[in-house]
């Protein structure tokens, strides 16, 4: 089982999205529409199959870890919502998620 740290979400994060800006400026269309073409095999990847391909990537990575960091903090709300206190006391941290 794998785990992940918050700061490795969020540098994935980081990458995917400089990768995804980088062919929507390329391409002059959002990486949502160009994923749904790519995905539907609607478009003709003859001399373009490199940069498809690393454009799904980063799609693909975006969609996994952003995932992760919605249930990472669920999983911290929750926890910190079991204080006796009626306010969440947020303080730094650097949550974990095991990956199975």
């Amino acid at each position: 089982m794998a785990t992940l740290i918050l700061s490795d979400i969020l540098d994935d994060l980081h990458v995917a999205e400089e990768g995804l800006h980088k062919f929507e400026r390329r391409y002059w269309i959002s990486s949502e529409d160009f994923y749904k073409l790519y995905s539907q095999g609607q478009l003709d990847d003859g001399e373009n199959t490199e940069d498809f391909a690393e454009w799904s990537g980063h799609y693909k990575l975006k969609q996994k870890r952003q995932i992760a960091l919605e249930q990472i903090s669920k999983q911290r709300i929750e926890r910190l919502k079991q204080n006796p206190n009626r306010l969440i006391q947020l303080t730094p941290a650097e949550p974990t998620l095991e990956l199975g």
